[in-house]
C-alpha cells in the first residue's frame, strides 16, 4: 500500500508539472521570446534543479497534519493512515484535472493542501490550524497580491526609464531578457512545487512506519524532481492560452516584468518563510498587475473574475472529493 500511495504522489507530481508549466514559460511563448518546445525543456530541466534547493517547503506540507497520531505498529492503523494520504491525493489529482480540462489556472499546491485538510477532517485526524493559517493563508492571500503590485510598480518604472527609446528596439532587447525571466520562474516553480509531492510522500512513509518524517530521503527528492520535470516537458497548451492571451495582450516588456516579479516572490516565500504558495495565483496577478499600467481596461477583467472564483473554489473542492474518497474506502480497510 505504501508503494500504491508513492507511485500516486508522483502521479500527482507529473500532473502538476504539465498543469503548471504554463506558470513558467506562457509569457515567453506568447511574445515569441522562446518556442514552446525550447521553453518546455529549459523549464523541465530547471524545475529538476529547482527541487534540489531546499526541503523547507516539504516539511511545511508534512506539519499540515498529525500523521503520526493515527500510525501504530498495528497493520490495521497503518492501512488508515495511508488511506488518509491517498485520499488527500485523490482530491488534488482529480482537481487538477477538472481544472486543466477547462483550462482553467489553478492552484495544484492548493489542491494538495485542500485535498490533505479534507482527508484530515474527515478522518478526525489532527489539523495544525495554525500552521495552515500562518503557513497556507496568509501567504495564499499575500502572494497575489504582493504578485500584482509589485508587477505594476516594476513595469511603471520599466516604461519611464524606456519612454523615449524605439519600441521595435525595446521589444527585442526584452525577449532576450524574458529568456532569463521565464528561466527564474522555471526554477521557482521546481523550488516550490516538487517540494510539496516530497512531503506527502514522506507522510506515506511516516505512515507506513518507514520514516520518522525527521528526513526527506534522497531517493524521495530525485522521484519528485524527475516527475515534475517529466509533466513540465509534456506541456500544459489549454492553460497556456488562457495565461498567455485570454488575460491580456502581452508584450516582451510586461512579460518580463510579470515573470521577473513573480519569481522574486516564490523565492521569499520557498526560503525566507518556509511558505507553499500558489506559482500560478502569484504570476496570474503579476501578469495582471504588468497589463494594468497599460490602462486599466487592458485586463480582460471577465476571464480574471473566473481565475480568481476557481482560486477560492479550489480548496474546499479538492477537500470535499478527498474527503468523499476517505467515506468510500473507509469500509474496505481491516
Amino acid at each position: 500500500m505504501v508503494i500504491t500511495v508513492v507511485v500516486i504522489a508522483l502521479v500527482f507530481d507529473y500532473t502538476n508539472g504539465f498543469h503548471d508549466a504554463a506558470n513558467a514559460i506562457a509569457t515567453s511563448v506568447s511574445t515569441r521570446a522562446l518556442t514552446p518546445r525550447v521553453a518546455l525543456a529549459m523549464a523541465a530541466v530547471l524545475n529538476f534543479v529547482g527541487a534540489w534547493l531546499g526541503v523547507e517547503v516539504a516539511k511545511t506540507i508534512q506539519g499540515i497534519i498529525d500523521i503520526d497520531g493515527v500510525t501504530s505498529v498495528a497493520d490495521a492503523d497503518r492501512a488508515h493512515a495511508l488511506t488518509i494520504v491517498l485520499a488527500a491525493l485523490v482530491g488534488a489529482i482529480a482537481w487538477n484535472l477538472i481544472t486543466w480540462y477547462f483550462g482553467i489556472p489553478s492552484s495544484s499546491s492548493h489542491a494538495l493542501i485542500g485535498g490533505i485538510v479534507g482527508a484530515g477532517v474527515a478522518s478526525t485526524t489532527v489539523v495544525h490550524w495554525n500552521t495552515l493559517v500562518d503557513k497556507v493563508a496568509i501567504p495564499m492571500v499575500l502572494s497575489p497580491a504582493l504578485g500584482f503590485f509589485l508587477a505594476f510598480g516594476f513595469m511603471t518604472a520599466i516604461m519611464w526609464i524606456f519612454r523615449r527609446a524605439k519600441p521595435a528596439r525595446v521589444n527585442r532587447g526584452f525577449r532576450l531578457a524574458q529568456t532569463v525571466s521565464a528561466a527564474g520562474m522555471a526554477l521557482g516553480h521546481g523550488l516550490q512545487d516538487a517540494q510539496k509531492t516530497m512531503g506527502i510522500i514522506v507522510l506515506a512513509l511516516t505512515a507506513g512506519g518507514l520514516n520518522t518524517g525527521d528526513d526527506i530521503p534522497l531517493w524521495v527528492i530525485v522521484a519528485s524532481a524527475t516527475a515534475i520535470a517529466a509533466g513540465t516537458y509534456s506541456g500544459g497548451f489549454r492553460i497556456m492560452r488562457t495565461l498567455g492571451r485570454r488575460i491580456i495582450e502581452l508584450d516582451p516588456p510586461k512579460g518580463f516584468a510579470a515573470e521577473a516579479t513573480a519569481a522574486s516572490v516564490l523565492y521569499v516565500m520557498a526560503i525566507g518563510l518556509h511558505a507553499p504558495v500558489s506559482t500560478t495565483h502569484t504570476i496570474t496577478s503579476a501578469i495582471m498587475g504588468a497589463g494594468a499600467t497599460q490602462r486599466f481596461s487592458a485586463v480582460r477583467w471577465g476571464v480574471a473574475k473566473n481565475i480568481v472564483v476557481a482560486w477560492i473554489v479550489t480548496m474546499p473542492a479538492a477537500a470535499a472529493v478527498a474527503a468523499a474518497f476517505y467515506f468510500v474506502a473507509r469500509p474496505f480497510l481491516p
